[in-house]
């Protein structure tokens, strides 16, 4: 005599449990699903196409012949390009270089001081940054103004001519510059600020015992216990800063797209537009935006690199 052994049966608790168990593992994913749809829709295929339309002669209403790399080829022999690349280094070395800076000692400053309306001071660093871009631009380039600014007044009294700084190189670079600067400055400052204040007092006590002074304290204390927020500022600032458009746009209001009549301060991201949506050479402004995009990732590394080497003192 035989027997059939039947296969044990699910409890319905322990069926509920396995769903409930896959329902717990896919939900974390299911969350995050959004931001990557978004990114793969807006900024992954965005950068892939253009990439793609960068090997084509690319006309908005005509053709769209394959042409391989001479859109690179060209841009590499085309002076315009490497010019367009020295004033967007140039400019975001004269602005990142002193707003880092200015922030960093601010933020030590509004750290330590007994100030009364500490709040007041604090939540007004903001103002620059919730300034609008055009306010801020028709503001400063009436102050460098040749005729009228404030600045060639000052310099006057000073017995110093007039300074046509939007017509020259430096002068032009500085101006804008100190745009940036002063827009960006105080959000840098409430970085490091949060970031400092998460620094327990005892440190500094312990190090002014010891006979640390105030210098010491902020070279060996402050700015390794800001490492993070510094190479995520510095690593910001750089994508930020090689992707300025706006200000030398509104700044040179008789050739915008050329930013003067030599290009003085045209930068890589006016020379895209200008090719692309000026000229519509859209193949042509997709490979300024890939050289973009690759000195961007170049440039943004290396500061990666050299700004990790902050160490904490031991």
């Amino acid at each position: 005599m035989t027997t059939t052994l039947s296969p044990p049966r699910v409890m319905p608790e322990t069926e509920g449990r396995v769903r409930q168990s896959l329902a717990e593992r896919v939900a974390p994913y299911a969350y995050i699903a959004p931001f990557f749809l978004l990114f793969a829709v807006f900024g992954l295929f965005p950068l892939l196409f253009t990439f793609y339309i960068a090997l084509f002669d690319w006309n908005p209403i005509g053709e769209h012949v394959f042409i391989g790399f001479d859109n690179f080829s060209r841009l590499l022999a085309d002076p315009r390009f490497w010019n367009a690349a020295w004033n967007t280094i140039s400019i975001w070395l004269l602005s990142t270089v002193p707003q880092l800076l200015v922030a960093l000692v601010l933020a030590h400053l509004l750290n330590h001081a007994r100030l009364r309306l500490a709040v007041f001071f604090r939540m007004s660093m903001l103002v620059p940054y919730i300034t609008s871009v055009a306010a801020t631009t028709i503001v400063f380039a009436q102050m460098f103004d040749r005729d009228y600014g404030l600045l060639n007044w000052l310099l006057g009294l000073a017995g110093v001519g007039p300074i046509d700084f939007l017509q020259s190189v430096w002068g032009s670079h500085a101006m804008i510059a100190v745009m940036v600067t002063w827009r960006w400055f105080g959000y840098t400052t409430l970085l490091y600020l949060a970031s400092l204040q998460a620094v327990p007092r005892t440190i500094y006590e312990a190090a002014a015992v010891d006979g640390a002074g105030a210098w010491k304290q902020f070279r060996h204390i402050s700015v390794p216990s800001l490492r993070p927020v510094i190479v995520f500022t510095i690593v910001t600032s750089t994508i930020g800063g090689l992707q300025i458009f706006t200000e030398p746009l509104l700044a040179s209001r008789s050739a915008p797209l050329t930013c003067g009549p030599v290009r003085q301060c045209q930068t890589l991201t006016l020379f895209l537009y200008e090719q692309g949506f000026g000229q519509f050479q859209f193949g042509y402004g997709a490979a300024i935006g890939v050289a973009l995009f690759v000195l961007i990732i170049a440039v943004a590394a290396l500061n990666y690199v050299l700004s990790a080497r902050i160490r904490p003192e031991r």
